[in-house]
Protein backbone atom coordinates (compact mmCIF):
# COMPACT_ATOMS: atom_id res chain seq x y z
CA UNK A 1 0.00 0.00 0.00
CA UNK A 2 1.78 3.58 -1.38
CA UNK A 3 1.33 6.29 0.96
CA UNK A 4 0.91 10.04 -0.14
CA UNK A 5 2.81 12.60 1.48
CA UNK A 6 0.75 15.72 -0.66
CA UNK A 7 -2.58 14.15 0.82
CA UNK A 8 -1.21 13.34 4.38
CA UNK A 9 -0.29 17.27 4.41
CA UNK A 10 -3.20 19.11 3.65
CA UNK A 11 -3.94 19.05 7.32
CA UNK A 12 -0.22 19.69 8.63
CA UNK A 13 -1.48 21.62 11.21
CA UNK A 14 -3.84 19.70 12.72
CA UNK A 15 -1.96 16.37 12.04
CA UNK A 16 1.18 17.90 13.71
CA UNK A 17 -0.06 19.47 16.80
CA UNK A 18 -0.64 16.26 18.56
CA UNK A 19 3.33 15.75 17.97
CA UNK A 20 3.72 19.44 19.23
CA UNK A 21 1.69 18.63 22.42
CA UNK A 22 3.61 15.39 23.17
CA UNK A 23 6.88 16.59 22.37
CA UNK A 24 5.84 19.25 24.74
CA UNK A 25 5.62 16.87 27.99
CA UNK A 26 9.69 15.52 27.14
CA UNK A 27 11.17 16.84 30.32
CA UNK A 28 14.66 15.73 28.91
CA UNK A 29 17.06 18.24 28.89
CA UNK A 30 20.11 18.26 26.72
CA UNK A 31 19.38 14.60 24.58
CA UNK A 32 22.48 13.83 22.86
CA UNK A 33 20.60 11.19 20.10
CA UNK A 34 16.77 11.01 19.56
CA UNK A 35 14.58 8.54 17.35
CA UNK A 36 10.98 9.65 15.37
CA UNK A 37 9.81 5.87 14.35
CA UNK A 38 6.80 7.03 11.92
CA UNK A 39 7.94 10.56 10.96
CA UNK A 40 6.02 10.05 8.01
CA UNK A 41 7.10 13.55 5.56
CA UNK A 42 9.06 14.85 8.75
CA UNK A 43 6.73 17.24 10.02
CA UNK A 44 7.17 15.45 13.77
CA UNK A 45 10.38 15.00 12.76
CA UNK A 46 10.59 18.81 12.42
CA UNK A 47 9.31 19.63 15.87
CA UNK A 48 11.79 17.25 17.65
CA UNK A 49 14.14 19.45 15.48
CA UNK A 50 13.24 22.78 17.15
CA UNK A 51 12.88 21.29 20.71
CA UNK A 52 16.57 20.17 20.30
CA UNK A 53 18.19 21.62 17.91
CA UNK A 54 21.85 20.05 18.98
CA UNK A 55 20.69 16.43 19.16
CA UNK A 56 20.92 14.00 16.50
CA UNK A 57 17.86 13.03 15.00
CA UNK A 58 16.87 10.21 12.69
CA UNK A 59 13.64 9.99 11.33
CA UNK A 60 12.35 6.44 9.94
CA UNK A 61 8.83 5.56 8.14
CA UNK A 62 8.26 1.83 6.41
CA UNK A 63 7.12 4.81 3.56
CA UNK A 64 9.61 5.52 0.62
CA UNK A 65 7.53 8.17 -0.84
CA UNK A 66 6.90 9.43 2.67
CA UNK A 67 10.94 9.52 3.75
CA UNK A 68 11.77 10.70 -0.17
CA UNK A 69 9.51 13.89 0.54
CA UNK A 70 11.00 14.22 4.47
CA UNK A 71 14.61 14.74 2.94
CA UNK A 72 13.52 17.08 0.13
CA UNK A 73 11.52 18.95 2.57
CA UNK A 74 13.71 18.80 5.94
CA UNK A 75 17.69 18.24 4.32
CA UNK A 76 19.26 18.87 7.22
CA UNK A 77 17.78 15.91 8.84
CA UNK A 78 18.59 12.35 8.63
CA UNK A 79 15.78 9.88 7.29
CA UNK A 80 15.82 6.38 6.41
CA UNK A 81 13.15 3.62 5.63
CA UNK A 82 12.47 1.65 8.70
CA UNK A 83 9.46 -1.41 8.78
CA UNK A 84 8.66 -0.62 12.68
CA UNK A 85 7.35 -4.26 12.73
CA UNK A 86 10.28 -6.15 11.68
CA UNK A 87 13.40 -3.61 11.22
CA UNK A 88 13.76 -2.08 14.59
CA UNK A 89 16.42 -4.21 15.98
CA UNK A 90 18.43 -3.00 13.34
CA UNK A 91 18.84 0.70 14.76
CA UNK A 92 21.35 1.52 17.71
CA UNK A 93 20.64 1.16 21.07
CA UNK A 94 21.69 3.98 22.58
CA UNK A 95 18.84 7.12 22.40
CA UNK A 96 17.60 9.27 24.85
CA UNK A 97 14.31 9.59 23.29
CA UNK A 98 12.15 7.30 21.04
CA UNK A 99 9.78 9.15 19.86
CA UNK A 100 6.19 8.26 17.71
CA UNK A 101 3.39 10.39 16.68
CA UNK A 102 0.13 8.31 14.71
CA UNK A 103 2.49 5.53 13.97
CA UNK A 104 2.07 3.02 16.02
CA UNK A 105 -1.64 1.83 15.46
CA UNK A 106 -0.64 0.39 11.44
CA UNK A 107 1.74 -1.71 13.86
CA UNK A 108 1.20 -5.94 15.14
CA UNK A 109 1.52 -6.76 18.36
CA UNK A 110 2.24 -3.74 20.44
CA UNK A 111 3.18 -6.09 23.23
CA UNK A 112 6.57 -6.68 21.36
CA UNK A 113 6.58 -3.36 19.92
CA UNK A 114 6.65 -1.49 22.63
CA UNK A 115 9.38 -3.13 24.62
CA UNK A 116 11.34 -3.45 21.34
CA UNK A 117 10.82 1.08 21.28
CA UNK A 118 12.10 0.90 24.80
CA UNK A 119 15.40 -1.53 24.27
CA UNK A 120 16.04 1.46 21.90
CA UNK A 121 16.95 3.89 24.55
CA UNK A 122 19.59 4.53 26.81
CA UNK A 123 19.75 3.88 30.90
CA UNK A 124 17.86 6.82 30.87
CA UNK A 125 15.98 7.05 28.07
CA UNK A 126 12.52 8.01 27.52
CA UNK A 127 10.02 6.97 24.91
CA UNK A 128 6.78 9.22 24.04
CA UNK A 129 3.73 8.37 22.02
CA UNK A 130 1.09 9.28 20.72
CA UNK A 131 -1.76 6.84 19.42
CA UNK A 132 -5.30 7.91 17.65
CA UNK A 133 -8.03 6.50 19.61
CA UNK A 134 -11.19 7.57 17.96
CA UNK A 135 -12.92 4.05 17.15
CA UNK A 136 -15.99 5.19 19.03
CA UNK A 137 -16.09 8.70 16.37
CA UNK A 138 -18.72 9.01 13.65
CA UNK A 139 -16.22 8.56 11.00
CA UNK A 140 -14.88 5.03 12.22
CA UNK A 141 -18.29 3.84 12.50
CA UNK A 142 -19.55 4.87 9.26
CA UNK A 143 -16.52 3.48 7.39
CA UNK A 144 -16.72 -0.23 9.91
CA UNK A 145 -20.53 -0.24 8.86
CA UNK A 146 -19.93 0.27 4.97
CA UNK A 147 -17.03 -1.95 4.73
CA UNK A 148 -18.56 -4.74 6.49
CA UNK A 149 -21.91 -4.39 4.91
CA UNK A 150 -23.16 -6.76 2.08
CA UNK A 151 -22.36 -5.12 -0.56
CA UNK A 152 -18.68 -4.21 0.28
CA UNK A 153 -17.43 -6.83 2.76
CA UNK A 154 -16.15 -9.14 0.05
CA UNK A 155 -13.95 -6.45 -1.35
CA UNK A 156 -12.09 -6.43 2.35
CA UNK A 157 -10.18 -9.49 4.06
CA UNK A 158 -9.44 -7.61 7.17
CA UNK A 159 -12.05 -4.92 8.05
CA UNK A 160 -9.96 -3.96 10.96
CA UNK A 161 -6.91 -1.86 9.97
CA UNK A 162 -5.73 -0.46 13.41
CA UNK A 163 -4.13 -2.62 16.05
CA UNK A 164 -4.87 -0.45 18.97
CA UNK A 165 -5.27 -1.51 22.09
CA UNK A 166 -7.05 -0.47 24.82
CA UNK A 167 -6.24 2.15 27.54
CA UNK A 168 -6.18 0.02 30.88
CA UNK A 169 -4.09 -2.80 28.31
CA UNK A 170 -1.48 -0.28 27.51
CA UNK A 171 -1.78 0.60 31.44
CA UNK A 172 -0.87 -3.23 31.81
CA UNK A 173 2.07 -3.22 29.43
CA UNK A 174 3.60 -0.34 30.73
CA UNK A 175 3.64 -1.28 34.15
CA UNK A 176 5.49 -4.37 33.15
CA UNK A 177 7.61 -3.23 30.37
CA UNK A 178 9.09 0.45 32.36
CA UNK A 179 10.69 1.99 35.27
CA UNK A 180 7.76 4.48 35.40
CA UNK A 181 5.09 6.31 32.78
CA UNK A 182 2.20 8.70 32.49
CA UNK A 183 -0.41 8.22 30.15
CA UNK A 184 -3.20 10.74 29.21
CA UNK A 185 -5.79 11.78 26.53
CA UNK A 186 -6.59 14.55 24.53
CA UNK A 187 -9.33 15.76 22.34
CA UNK A 188 -8.83 17.62 19.28
CA UNK A 189 -11.52 19.41 18.28
CA UNK A 190 -11.34 20.25 14.33
CA UNK A 191 -12.83 22.80 12.15
CA UNK A 192 -13.99 21.61 8.73
CA UNK A 193 -15.52 23.52 6.16
CA UNK A 194 -17.04 20.78 4.26
CA UNK A 195 -17.86 17.21 4.67
CA UNK A 196 -15.45 16.77 1.78
CA UNK A 197 -12.68 18.15 4.32
CA UNK A 198 -13.63 15.32 6.46
CA UNK A 199 -13.10 12.83 3.80
CA UNK A 200 -10.22 14.47 2.38
CA UNK A 201 -8.60 13.59 5.75
CA UNK A 202 -9.00 9.79 5.80
CA UNK A 203 -7.63 9.66 2.08
CA UNK A 204 -4.81 10.25 4.14
CA UNK A 205 -4.73 7.61 6.53
CA UNK A 206 -7.57 5.58 7.65
CA UNK A 207 -9.12 5.19 4.05
CA UNK A 208 -5.95 4.45 2.33
CA UNK A 209 -6.22 0.31 3.59
CA UNK A 210 -9.72 0.08 1.84
CA UNK A 211 -9.22 2.18 -1.21
CA UNK A 212 -5.99 0.62 -1.83
CA UNK A 213 -7.80 -2.62 -2.44
CA UNK A 214 -10.89 -1.60 -4.38
CA UNK A 215 -10.83 -2.12 -8.02
CA UNK A 216 -10.95 1.32 -9.55
CA UNK A 217 -14.82 1.84 -10.47
CA UNK A 218 -16.22 0.77 -7.45
CA UNK A 219 -13.68 3.29 -5.27
CA UNK A 220 -15.50 6.75 -6.30
CA UNK A 221 -18.75 5.10 -5.35
CA UNK A 222 -17.53 3.61 -1.84
CA UNK A 223 -16.25 7.28 -1.41
CA UNK A 224 -20.00 8.49 -2.42
CA UNK A 225 -21.74 6.13 0.30
CA UNK A 226 -19.66 7.22 2.79
CA UNK A 227 -20.25 11.21 1.95
CA UNK A 228 -23.68 10.54 2.55
CA UNK A 229 -22.91 8.75 5.62
CA UNK A 230 -20.71 11.62 7.09
CA UNK A 231 -23.55 14.18 5.97
CA UNK A 232 -25.73 12.28 8.49
CA UNK A 233 -22.98 12.13 11.40
CA UNK A 234 -21.53 15.12 11.37
CA UNK A 235 -24.33 18.01 11.41
CA UNK A 236 -23.23 21.65 10.39
CA UNK A 237 -22.70 24.38 12.97
CA UNK A 238 -25.13 27.72 12.70
CA UNK A 239 -21.99 29.43 10.55
CA UNK A 240 -21.67 25.99 8.29
CA UNK A 241 -18.19 24.76 9.82
CA UNK A 242 -18.00 21.11 11.19
CA UNK A 243 -16.70 19.99 14.57
CA UNK A 244 -14.45 16.93 13.62
CA UNK A 245 -13.83 15.78 17.02
CA UNK A 246 -10.83 13.24 17.38
CA UNK A 247 -9.51 11.65 20.81
CA UNK A 248 -5.61 10.82 20.87
CA UNK A 249 -3.98 8.89 23.62
CA UNK A 250 -0.89 9.48 24.79
CA UNK A 251 2.06 8.07 27.01
CA UNK A 252 5.81 8.69 28.49
CA UNK A 253 7.51 5.45 29.45
CA UNK A 254 11.03 5.42 30.90
CA UNK A 255 13.54 2.45 30.55
CA UNK A 256 13.73 0.37 33.19
CA UNK A 257 17.38 0.91 35.41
Amino acid sequence: MDWNSEQYLMFKAERTQPAVDLANRITTVHPRKILDIGCGPGNSTEVLYKKYPNAYILGVDKSEEMIKTARINYPNLDFKICDASKDLFQLDKDFDIVFSNACIQWVPDHKHLIRNMLNLLNENGVLAVQIPMNDNEPIQKAIYELVTSDKWRSYFKEPRIFYTLSQSEYYDLLSEASEKFFIWETVYYHVMKSHNDILEWYRGTGLRPYLHVLPDDKKEIFERELMENLIQRYPKQKNNDIIFKFPRFFFIAYTKK
